[in-house]
């Protein structure tokens, strides 16, 4: 298995970041990493969405897990290998919200291809979650 976290804190509280979140229209608005999304569905889990990165090919994804106010999981299954990824939302004392994203490569061919593509995947999630907070904040 390969992982990665990153996390920030901001002053928006959680609810303002879920709407962000819940909106997956709108993600190329604040997040530089997706030049193009078609969502298949509402946010629940099953539905599917194709997230285009700038200069980059489509990427098909799932929702495979929510529970509402709190953190998503997206999956993209690579066939010998599973990209998910937590998007979730934890309380700091005295209001506002740490915001964390995990990244996790499973199976058979993890070992070989998580070092290969999982920095590239995490690389932009410092600048992600600072143009998240930026907008929750606004």
């Amino acid at each position: 298995m390969w992982e990665y976290e990153y996390s920030v804190e901001t002053g928006a509280d959680a609810g303002t970041v879920w709407r962000h979140w819940s909106d997956m229209a709108a993600w190329p608005e604040w997040n530089d990493g997706i030049a193009k999304i078609e969502v298949d569905g509402p946010f629940a889990v099953g539905t599917t969405f194709t997230m285009v990165p700038p200069g980059d090919e489509p990427i098909r994804m799932r929702l495979v897990e929510i529970v509402p106010g709190e953190l998503f999981t997206d999956e993209m299954d690579g066939g010998e290998f599973v990209v998910r990824t937590v998007h979730r939302l934890e309380p700091v004392e005295g209001g506002g919200a740490r915001i964390v994203y995990r990244t996790e490569i499973t199976g058979p061919a993890a070992g070989q291809i998580g070092p290969e593509i999982g920095p590239a995947i995490t690389a932009d999630f410092p600048d992600v979650l600072a143009a998240l907070v930026r907008r929750a904040e606004a």
